[in-house]
């Protein structure tokens, strides 16, 4: 049975294009390039003489019709984009449910990626996080999104243009508050890789007036979990064990208001409720 292969290239530095994935572009007789100008870079510098044929957004529809036929034939098919892992922002969504729906099967070959390199490399606390790809321009698509990031809990991750860094930073910064956490990755793996850690209000004015080259990974932190409201009951049981061992109220009040988080207002109620006295 023939294969589709979904095969990740570099983000930038050349070099780290898999052993897999270049035994894989050499040996099917074609590959699908988002862009082949690009992609034929690539392969010059690997010697990779495979035919190149575009498959983009405007043509997707009528690619995956070949693509059947071609694998109906016997024949494996790889596709590429421009950098990283296809689909992830890219065209190609249409060729695998294409390629699914007639029965063939899809081999992923992984590698570079600019959303895992940007992660990874963040410093950022947590292991999860949710990939928002390109946010929408305008509309009530990009105020939800920016909605969504301000509530999540997991590190969110965003591409943008250089041209239109500085007004996601701005919308952030309203969404989720100046002092959130952010990072920007440009120019991932390539000799200008820069990262900014910083809070959104820090980054809005360091990249004010500048003007922002390369591709862009936005990773802004999820916002800090609220401690779960302590039970009264238990503060309850702390106060009356405090007293028991000859604490005096208000200083049994100070030591659970401390362990609990809670007022020491809150705290010194249970404490007079316990002891059914003013206190000291």
């Amino acid at each position: 049975m023939a294969s589709f292969y979904i095969v990740s290239t570099p983000i930038g530095h050349l070099d780290d294009l898999t052993h897999r994935a270049e035994a894989v572009l050499r040996a099917v007789p074609r590959v699908l390039a988002e862009d082949t100008r690009h992609t034929k870079i690539l392969f010059r510098k690997y010697g990779i003489e495979t035919p190149l044929l575009s498959a983009h957004a405007h043509n997707e529809q009528a690619r995956a019709r070949e693509v059947v036929r071609w694998l109906d034939a016997g024949d494996d098919v790889a596709l590429v984009s421009d950098a990283g892992t296809p689909l992830l922002s890219d065209p190609g969504e249409r060729l695998v449910r294409a390629v699914l729906e007639a029965g063939h099967m899809i081999v992923p070959v992984p590698g570079a990626s600019a959303l895992l390199a940007g992660f990874v490399a963040a410093g950022l606390p947590g292991s999860s996080f949710t990939f928002h790809g390109f946010a929408p321009r305008t509309g009530s698509g990009r105020a939800e999104l920016l909605q969504e990031v301000a509530a999540s809990r997991r590190t969110s991750i965003l591409y943008e243009s250089p041209n239109r860094l500085a007004r996601l930073l701005a919308d952030l910064e309203s969404a989720c508050g100046g002092e959130r956490p952010v990072v920007v990755g440009r120019e991932l793996t390539k000799l200008h890789e820069t990262f900014f850690r910083g809070t959104l209000r820090e980054a809005i004015i360091y990249y004010a007036g500048t003007r922002v080259r390369g591709e862009v990974v936005v990773l802004v932190a999820g916002v800090a979990a609220r401690p779960a409201a302590p039970d009264p009951d238990d503060a309850a049981r702390r106060v009356r064990a405090l007293i028991e061992k000859g604490e005096k109220p208000s200083t049994a009040a100070r030591l659970v208001a401390r362990q609990l988080g809670i007022s020491r207002r809150e705290a010194y109620r249970l404490a007079l409720g316990e002891t059914g006295r003013e206190g000291e």
